[in-house]
């Protein structure tokens, strides 16, 4: 499947940016429901303005393509790392190639792709913001040898004007 063909099947497309930011605004709240379970986690039970805006104060969003590679063993498609952000929301397509680090460090998991599923990665800001409490996703994507790959991250930051701290509330004791 094209690229091209492969956007249209996630309905969207390249005829302008309004699908594109539709798929933005829908997922801001999924997010915002997220945030919610994820701060009653923290025994936090409400998001002030504040607080909303070192959580999701900015979104941005990529759209990565992957070319088949022919020596995928001798190639990185993606890294190690974690992502800075709050949350990331990851729509992948059906190749697959993401990979987390196993919780002994030793060893990485394959995430499988499920039709219709997002992945929701905690990020570094939310690891800062909850003293801990939730641990950043370190992750990696392998290259593929038999087809051309697409993923599109949504990356809910902090604004860049913020400073990251744990919520007060969380170092009190």
């Amino acid at each position: 499947m094209s690229p091209k063909r492969k956007l249209l099947h996630y309905g969207l497309s390249f005829a302008g940016r309004e699908p594109v930011l539709d798929y933005m605004k829908k997922s801001k709240v999924v997010v915002k429901q997220l945030l919610k379970v994820l701060i009653n986690g923290l025994n936090l039970h409400e998001i002030d303005e504040t607080k909303e805006l070192l959580l999701m104060g900015s979104m941005r969003t990529n759209f990565n393509y992957y070319p088949k590679c022919p020596n995928p063993e001798l190639t990185v498609g993606v890294g190690r790392h974690s992502d800075v952000s709050t949350l990331t929301i990851l729509l992948q397509d059906e190749i697959g190639g993401l990979f987390v680090r196993g919780n002994d460090g030793d060893n990485w998991i394959h995430v499988p792709p499920i039709k219709g599923s997002l992945v929701i990665n905690v990020g570094d800001a939310l690891q800062i913001i909850s003293n801990g409490k939730y641990r950043s996703v370190e992750h990696r994507v392998v290259a593929n040898g038999s087809k051309n790959r697409i993923s599109i991250p949504i990356f809910m930051n902090p604004r860049p004007i913020d400073m990251i701290r744990p919520f007060p509330e969380l170092i009190e004791n």
